[in-house]
């Protein structure tokens, strides 16, 4: 297990490199405690499984350095890391039994049948594997191959780092959530650092302790799942994180307030940058209401999903959404939206400007 250094980090594909819009990953510094549960989360395209292939080697950065405990590891191959790697595809031998997929790696490092039967059955049974450890790997589902993909990077103890790479896309979506719970059990018993990279925001929340979210080669986010959730930096971030995800709203400053349709929307706080910049209002569909008063808008869409409901509403040709457990109003219903002023964020220039009342 170690601590993770990221120092100045960047990458681009490109053998001379001009401008910033030429660089994959852009200026990064970050640092990974040892022991943490951490998830890289974002689009595709931007920059993720390249700053994982650079943590692991088979990258080079263009700039920059990494650091394992503090120790510049930037040009040294896989082999010499200590890390382990899980990949979409699961990553095993089909003529061989499970044990002896999980034993591979221990063995190929000379240690003792003792020692490799008890790891074995230790990480066995951490993943449900132990009824199924004599049978050939080709005979398995797949959640259960993907299972012993992950039990060979477990199974090492000299390890600096586990990842995942996006390690649920072929599973089952009826077999995902049993797997993600899994990981993070693992986790909680092994303690080694991981790091798990994923567009799916519910694999990431539920699996790490901090994550990073990625936006065209940079890094928006770095914070608790609550953190992402409750206070994005970003408007990004608020748009990525959540089902459906943040109302961004535009709005025009003035008079000491923030007005959307001519309509005072009181904010969470005072803004301590009066002017300048694109100015929006941020706020998550679970903290607009209805009320008697408040913004004019009218229902466009009612979407029944089971344990809510979500609404679409129009105030002029401003879309909000609004989550509600019980009594929706009717499509095509004209309605006075309350927005929940603790929760309503300000926005300059897609970054979050509105600052905490006696802060």
């Amino acid at each position: 297990m170690a601590k993770i250094t990221l120092s100045k980090l960047r990458h681009s594909y490109y053998p001379d490199p001009k401008t910033p819009e030429d660089y994959a990953l852009k200026e990064i510094d970050l640092d990974w405690q040892d022991g943490g549960a951490y998830a890289l989360l974002g689009p595709s395209g931007c920059g993720k499984s390249t700053l994982l292939n650079i943590i692991s080697g088979l990258l080079t950065p263009s700039d920059g350095a990494v650091l394992f405990d503090d120790r510049d590891v930037t040009n040294l191959p896989p082999d010499k890391r200590n890390i382990a790697q899980v990949f979409q595809f699961p990553v095993i031998y089909d003529t061989m039994t499970a044990y002896d997929n999980l034993a591979f790696p221990l063995r190929n490092r000379r240690v003792d049948e003792a020692t490799i039967k008890a790891r074995v059955t230790e990480i066995a049974e951490m993943l449900e594997l132990t009824d199924m450890l004599h049978r050939r790997a080709a005979g398995l589902s797949p959640d259960n191959k993907q299972k012993i993909s992950m039990g060979r990077g477990l199974v090492r103890e000299d390890v600096n780092v586990v990842m995942f790479d996006e390690p649920l896309t072929v599973i089952d979506p009826h077999l995902k959530w049993k797997l993600r719970s899994k990981l993070k059990e693992l986790h909680q018993k092994v303690r080694a650092t991981m790091i798990y990279v994923t567009h799916d925001q519910t694999e990431a929340l539920t699996f790490a302790d901090q994550v990073v979210v990625m936006q065209d080669g940079e890094i928006v986010q770095i914070g608790t799942p609550v953190e992402l959730f409750e206070r994005p930096a970003h408007t990004f971030v608020g748009h990525f994180i959540g089902s459906p995800g943040m109302n961004v709203l535009p709005c025009e400053m003035r008079d000491g307030g923030a007005f959307l349709n001519g309509v005072n929307i009181p904010l969470e706080g005072s803004d301590r940058h009066e002017t300048g910049g694109k100015t929006e209002i941020g706020i998550r569909p679970e903290f607009v209401g209805f009320d008697t008063v408040g913004l004019p808008a009218v229902v466009s869409k009612v979407s029944d999903i089971g344990r809510h409901c979500v609404i679409e509403t129009m105030a002029g040709d401003v879309k909000v959404r609004v989550i509600v457990e019980d009594n929706p109003p009717e499509q095509g219903q004209s309605v006075h939206l309350n927005f929940q002023p603790a929760q309503t964020r300000l926005y300059r220039d897609g970054w979050i400007a509105s600052a905490r009342r006696g802060k």
